[in-house]
């Protein structure tokens, strides 16, 4: 490991924005679980979550827009998350935390109804069948994430996968799940280029963008997945 590498890792050790339990800690539950805004945040704010955030580009730009809200990136990657809470750090964002683990494990670290929203940016499609578990829209995922979330809580997807598009808008639809937007190119299906799709540029949407990939959205609710994921399972 780097010496760069590692000294980021001892930083983020005194870093009071970042939550980075051991992996029998996220097994059996933080102490943050259905606490995090009275006990991190200091206040009775709503809560939205970036998985897989890397450096917490959307995490932080969110923060930035929304000061009556809290923003968690999620990731294991230390290195990542350094970035993201050393800018949060430096723009002063109160409104801004990360959290190392993986996202097995989020159903542990977040209590039931504690979420308002999710972000899922340009997380690995795993196109190959046999790592179609791993993908983060697969139904063990999103019965994870409907357990966080309030009624009518919403799940963002935006990435640069066609077939993760396609793929979650399958199983979206195969549920009987509400989706409120679906874009296969934003870039040429949205009208005027505005708002947060466009504003936040990620390290990777940039790679694929300048190698002339589509970049595709979707926007959908959970409410209803455990009964539908029942009446599949007879």
């Amino acid at each position: 490991m780097g010496k760069d590498k590692l000294r980021k890792f001892r930083e983020i050790e005194e870093m009071h924005n970042v939550v980075q339990p051991t992996t029998e800690e996220a097994r059996i539950g933080l102490p943050l679980k259905g606490t995090w805004a009275k006990d991190l945040f200091s206040n009775r704010n709503g809560l939205v979550l970036e998985l897989g955030c890397g450096k917490g580009e959307y995490t932080l730009e969110l923060a930035r827009r929304n000061p009556d809200k809290n923003y968690i990136g999620v990731d294991i990657k230390g290195a990542r998350i350094w970035r993201g809470a050393k800018t949060a750090t430096e723009q002063e964002l109160e409104n801004v935390a990360f959290l190392r683990t993986r996202i097995d494990f989020i159903q542990h670290c977040f209590g039931e109804n504690e979420v308002d929203e999710i972000w899922i940016t340009f997380p690995d499609p795993h196109i190959k069948h046999n790592r179609a578990k791993h993908r983060l829209t697969h139904p063990k995922y999103l019965l994870k994430y409907a357990k966080l979330l309030k009624p009518g809580g919403t799940v963002n997807l935006k990435c640069d996968s066609e077939y993760l598009h396609g793929y979650s808008h399958g199983i979206i639809h195969m549920l009987g799940l509400e989706i409120e937007e679906a874009y296969h190119d934003i870039h040429k299906q949205i009208k005027p280029k505005e708002g947060i799709l466009f504003d936040v540029i990620t390290h990777y949407e940039n790679i694929w963008l300048n190698q002339g990939k589509a970049v595709t959205y979707l926007r959908f609710k959970l409410n209803g997945i455990e009964e539908a994921m029942a009446r599949l399972s007879k």
